[in-house]
Order: structure tokens, then C-alpha cells, then sequence
């Protein structure tokens, strides 16, 4: 199982944190409005820093590709 997984059966299909009910986009939703990573994972334990800390260093990869990508 991968870091994220979508199932129809787990909140109609949202991607999720693989094993969780967390939504990934949740995290992304916490960074936004200025809360901290300690923040996301004291209220979604479930997650774990390691995984949260893949997200976002896969996001950041994702942006940096995108960049290269338009040059």
C-alpha cells in the first residue's frame, strides 16, 4: 500500500493517507492557514510524521518537476 490510497468505499473515493480516514489534502489544508506540521499530527496522530513528511516533500518534488517542466 502507498502513501495515499482512494478507495469509493472510504469517503466516496477521497484520497486518503494509506491506513487512515485522514484526508491527504488535510494536511495541505493546515499549511495554508499557518498551522504547523505539529499541529496536523497532534490532531491526526493516526498519519505519523514520517508519512506527513512524504507529502510534502512529494509536493514540493511535484512543484519543482512542474517548474522544469515549463522552462
Amino acid at each position: 500500500m502507498g502513501l495515499v490510497h482512494s478507495d469509493p468505499q472510504v469517503l466516496w473515493g477521497t484520497p486518503v493517507f494509506a491506513g487512515t480516514r485522514v484526508p491527504a489534502e488535510t494536511l495541505f489544508d493546515y499549511i495554508e492557514q499557518g498551522d504547523t506540521l505539529d499541529d496536523f499530527l497532534r490532531d491526526f496522530p493516526s498519519v505519523g510524521r514520517d508519512r506527513a513528511v512524504l507529502a510534502l516533500q512529494g509536493a514540493r518534488c511535484a512543484l519543482v518537476d512542474a517548474e522544469l517542466a515549463t522552462r
